[in-house]
Formats: structure tokens, sequence, C-alpha cells
């Protein structure tokens, strides 16, 4: 055998035994990417049963809490709960004020235009007539201590508010407690935003057909010349109870299915209802 025979011969061999390597050896990217996928389709799925199985615990937490024909009102369970009745149907004029008494109020007369509440979340103070309005038609209103309430703990009400149907939050300075819930005629003050009575008050009484006089009634903006969403009328301290009966004070509470400031009986909403 000539010299670049045995060349050749040495040649082939070494690329039949890097062949044959190749071969044996396990494919060693092939194998990280299909752990790398594997694993990140387990973190997906896990994440995402952790968060059905924590979304399930929590509707079975607040079970109770739903409103039925047998249980028309479940707010009396949440501890701390207040309570106070109201006929609906009073309305006042913008220019009008009402002499609540209490603060936040929680009923009673109010102004013949509703605040947006479909999930809003108000950075200012908002006039209160409009927000008790809102609530006569089934709404939520969360009222929060600006100087007491921000960072995580605004961003936790805000959480449970916003694109939520008939839910607001606002600010409301010098509240006696840093949180403040309203629904008609049910009242609930707390500490802390994680507590878990939130839950349980918006579940037992977000658009509760027994315990609102205009369940279900419209809680769109109205837009301006009524209630400007993006410029809401400013929040304002209600009036004394002595000063009802002087000019443009009224009373939280008056002659139920009186009319509305315009002699119409009710505001009209949109579509031409009253309201």
């Amino acid at each position: 055998m000539t010299r670049p025979d045995r060349q050749r011969s040495k040649q082939e061999r070494r690329a039949r035994a890097a062949l044959r390597a190749g071969r044996s050896s396990p494919p060693w990217s092939t194998i990280a990417a299909v752990v790398v996928v594997v694993l990140f389709a387990g973190g997906v799925f896990g994440y995402a049963a952790l968060r059905s199985g924590a979304a399930d615990e929590r509707a079975a937490a607040l079970a109770g809490f739903v409103p039925s024909a047998d249980r028309q009102d479940p707010s009396t369970q949440i501890p701390g709960i207040v309570e106070k009745t109201f006929d609906g149907g009073q309305h006042v004029t913008p220019a009008e004020r009402v002499a609540y008494t209490t603060s936040p109020p929680l009923g009673g007369t109010h102004d013949q235009f509703w605040a947006a509440c479909t999930g809003v979340v108000y950075a200012q103070p908002v006039r209160t007539e409009n927000l008790v309005h809102s609530m006569e038609h089934g709404a939520a209103w969360i009222a929060y201590d600006p100087a007491r309430v921000s960072g995580g703990q605004l961003d936790q009400l805000a959480g449970r508010v916003r694109d939520q149907p008939y839910t607001a939050l606002s600010p409301y300075p010098g509240l006696d407690q840093p949180i403040s819930l309203q629904s008609w005629g049910h009242q609930l003050t707390l500490t802390d935003a994680a507590d878990p009575r939130v839950d349980q008050f918006l579940t037992a009484l977000r658009r509760n057909p027994y315990t609102h006089p205009e369940n279900g009634a419209s809680c769109q903006a109205l837009g301006p010349g009524q209630f400007d969403q993006d410029r809401p009328p400013p929040y304002q301290p209600p009036p004394p109870s002595s000063t009802v009966g002087t000019a443009g004070v009224r009373a939280e509470t008056e002659a139920a299915g009186g009319p509305a400031p315009d002699g119409s009986g009710g505001a009209l909403m949109p579509g031409g209802t009253g309201s």
C-alpha cells in the first residue's frame, strides 16, 4: 500500500470513529431543550392550578354571603356592620346639600344625578349626594382616608373595584377609620384593606335585590351637565343638621315619594325612565 493510500485509509478510519462517537453520544442540546420546555409547562400548569385552587377556596369562603330568597341580607353575619333604614326616591338639585347624620352617608336624600359606578376609581373626593344615588341603584361605595391609606393598601382596594360593575372607590378626608364601605342602608368601617370582611361586604350587598330601592338601575356615566366622570363635582363636608330648612339645605330623610326638584317625580335616566 502506497503512502497516499495509507493516509486515506487513516482518514477514513477517523471519520468512521467520529461518526460512531456521534451516534453513541447523547444529544445533550436536544435533551436540555426538552427539559426546559417540560419545566416551563409544569410551572405554568402548576401556577394555574394554584390560582384555580385559591379561587375555589375564596368562592367557598364567600358562599354563605351570597343573597337569596331565604337569606336576603347575609351582611348581618359580618362583625361590625351598621344598618339603617331609608326610603328611596328623595332628590335634591346639584345646587342643594343634604345634612347627612353619618359620615360617609349610607343612604337617604340624594342628588338627582348618580355618580358613575361601573368600577370607577376616583382620584379625588366626590360629592356624596351623587354617590348616595349610586347606592340606591345597587352600588357599593368604598371610601378611604387618603392621609392613612396609600401604596399597597390602596392598590388592594382599587383591585377590588376597578372594572367591577356597581362599585366605586374614592378618597374621603377625615374618616374615623382608614376605610369605610357603604351600601344602601349598610356601613362597615375597617383598618386594613386585606380584611376578609371587604369581600364579604361586597358579596352580600353589591346589587343585592333585597336591600336596594332601585336595584339594577343605571350606573353608567351621565356626562357633562349631569355627572361628569372625568370632572366629578367635588366633595364638601355635609352641613350640620341645625341648618336644615335654610336655603339650599335638605334633611337626610324626607317624606317618601316626594317629587324631584324639577317636579317630575324623579330624575330622568337614559331612555327617559324615572330614577
